[in-house]
């Protein structure tokens, strides 16, 4: 594959000195990232001359989540709400990753099977569905601050922004710290942590404490896949930088900077296609078959040198005349990343075992986008196709929880494209909403670390049923796994009816199946726009929650989109079908009392905490969607 060399004079040397060193060893001598006051000449004229402050710090947690994009949002989220004082420290100054306002990338899940989403529930559906409410305009800035605020208004959960952790430092194979570097305050940490979660992406902690990773393309023999190559190298799926326009309503002039690389389109193959290039061109991507991480700059120069030629190329090439009244509005300057290291697991998930929808009793998320392999040269291939297939899913497959946790690092777990998989299992699953929900699940399984004092692994064989009992009570999805909560006191309900049904059953609400899935029908739904349900015990029993699973649509994908698309797959509003209004009561002592209330629900798990009542029934009263004329649940449960 030929690559052309665009830097003629020493572009690495130039780069080379902003590369942090792997090695542990090393990482401890960095001494640029430590603070010498000794020579520091600082006059603070009102306290008179004095010394710069402490800026070296050390901070004690339980569960210590490393990058802040989809997987990290949702895996420090379920840590703090299972009650594990968390930490979350991401690099970049907004939250999101890729689908933040500094790269755009729609948040993608499981998106379309059989003409239909199945979409993902559990936290990451929370944030999209706030992002509805707090986000009409489909701002990706706003989004920043949407992913902010649900972030730091856990009580558990504390967030570190424009922090890099950099080392891991050891004792034997278990991560005792990891040293993190705020460039913003010039201050150095030490985060002291129990369990450590590597969401970063490309995993530099997990790679100073010697977690054993891989990088580039199995060959088709090691796991006997189809579409892997004859023989593994090195190549990576590469980056890609996008770009906005916008129509100003009269012709735009428009002249490429001077680092722009000329594009012709001569010669590209004919998939390379335009179709919404107001929105950017996901095929301006730059690969690479080495160290894709040491090439991260030279490779960010690149992308935005074949940026600008390719705009430059519809603006002025003649081709595109709808062009003329465009301009740009927005470039990215942080190219968005696909693949680097890949971490090893107690198991390598594969391509059959996707394709052949291999059934894990240890499984604990799942994905569906189709697998996908790039083009590894990317633009710099342009005769051949930039995505050279898509294998689609007629069903979404179960991923296992042994590929999410360190084989070599007791105490280091993974979430997001770093887990323990091969290149082309990579191509499906590092979606990000795919991403989230191994994230979900490595949160929960961390502050289960905390309480049992035991090790993932250990999570992985003596505890993986409340693991996910924990996860599908949290409203994440399973594939065949059906919930049996033990202590939900719904499912001891005498008798469960409703005053009308015009679909469904009302007993599908203990069914422990929290969607309509492979065509079988998992909910009940109401006659009219209200409804009552009602739960019935034969003694009197002490309940304090209630938590139910409405209705919001999952055959509608629900992530913000630049062209805000509406139609049957994807919704750029809140779901109609959403439960808006409900209250219960419960009866005690003969006599009906209120114990909570809803007035405009934004979640699909609504959930009811209330000092402990000893009732005989439970009367749920649903008064109002967001629009749809019936009402559809999915399950209730009670709680002590």
């Amino acid at each position: 594959m030929k690559r052309r060399d665009f830097f003629k004079k020493g572009s690495k040397a130039a780069i080379a000195a902003g590369i942090l060193p792997l090695a542990s060893s090393s990482c401890a001598s960095q001494k640029s990232i430590t603070n010498t006051t000794s020579k520091d000449k600082w006059n603070h004229l009102g306290k008179g001359k004095i010394g710069v402050s402490n800026r070296k710090k050390e901070i004690d947690f339980e569960v210590v989540i490393i990058g802040g994009g989809a997987a990290g949002i949702c895996a420090a989220v379920a840590s703090a709400r299972n009650g594990a004082k968390t930490v979350l420290i991401q690099d970049r100054p907004v939250l999101g990753g890729n689908a933040s306002s500094e790269m755009r990338v729609h948040l993608n899940g499981v998106n379309n099977i059989k003409g239909k989403a199945e979409r993902e529930t559990g936290i990451i559906e929370e944030l999209l569905l706030l992002n509805r409410f707090e986000n009409e305009q489909e701002s990706f800035s706003v989004f920043d601050h949407v992913m902010y605020d649900f972030v730091i208004r856990e009580p558990n959960l504390t967030l570190m922004v424009n922090t890099q952790a950099v080392e891991a430092i050891m004792d034997g194979t278990v991560i005792k710290s990891a040293k993190c570097w705020q460039a913003t305050t010039e201050t150095l940490y030490t985060i002291n942590g129990k369990v450590f979660i590597d969401c970063s992406g490309d995993g530099l902690l997990a790679a100073t404490a010697g977690a054993e990773y891989r990088t580039g393309r199995e060959g088709k023999q090691e796991f006997n896949e189809n579409f892997a190559p004859e023989k593994a190298d090195g190549w990576q799926m590469g980056a890609t930088l996008l770009m906005s326009s916008k129509d100003m309503g009269k012709p735009m002039h428009y002249s490429p900077p001077s680092y722009a690389i000329k594009y012709t389109h001569e010669g590209a193959h004919k998939r390379r296609k335009f179709a919404g290039f107001q929105d950017g061109i996901w095929w301006i991507e730059v690969g690479s078959n080495d160290d894709i991480i040491a090439d991260a700059e030279i490779n960010r120069h690149k992308l935005m040198g074949y940026l600008h030629g390719v705009w430059d190329y519809i603006k002025n090439s003649g081709n595109f005349p709808e062009a003329e009244n465009l301009a740009l509005d927005w470039v990215g300057s942080l190219p968005s990343r696909r693949e680097s290291r890949r971490f090893i697991g107690d198991y390598v998930v594969s391509e059959k075992d996707m394709t052949q929808h291999k059934n894990f009793y240890d499984a604990v998320a799942f994905g569906g986008w189709s697998l996908d392999e790039h083009n590894p040269g990317g633009i710099e291939n342009i005769s051949e196709p930039p995505s050279y297939f898509h294998y689609h899913f007629k069903s979404i497959y179960q991923f296992p929880f042994r590929s999410l946790y360190s084989k070599n690092i007791s105490n280091l777990m993974f979430a997001g494209r770093n887990v323990s998989q091969t290149h082309i299992a990579l191509s499906s699953s590092r979606i990000m909403a795919t991403c989230a929900l191994q994230g979900q699940a490595v949160g929960t399984a961390a502050t289960l670390c905390v309480q049992h004092a035991t090790t993932p692994k250990d999570i992985g064989t003596k505890y993986i049923n409340q693991l996910q009992e924990q996860l599908l009570r949290d409203d994440a999805f399973i594939p065949n796994k059906v919930a049996n909560d033990n202590a939900d006191l719904a499912k001891q309900a005498s008798t469960l009816f409703a005053d009308s049904t015009s679909s469904g059953n009302i007993l599908n609400l203990t069914n422990g199946i929290s969607r309509d899935i492979n065509g079988e029908i998992n909910h009940w739904q109401s006659k009219n726009t209200s409804a009552e349900i009602q739960l019935e015990w034969d003694t009197p029993l002490n309940i304090s929650k209630i938590e139910l699973k409405c209705d919001t649509n999952l055959s509608r994908n629900i992530m913000m989109r630049k062209d805000s698309r509406n139609d049957a797959l994807y919704g750029n509003s809140i779901p109609k079908e959403m439960l808006k209004t409900l209250s219960i009561q419960g009866r005690v002592n003969g006599k009906w009392i209120d114990l909570g209330g809803i007035n405009q629900n934004k979640t699909r798990l609504i959930k009811f905490s209330f000092d402990t009542q000893k009732v005989t029934a439970i009367k749920i009263n649903l008064k109002e969607t967001y629009g749809a004329k019936k009402i559809k649940l999915f399950e209730v449960r009670c709680y002590a």
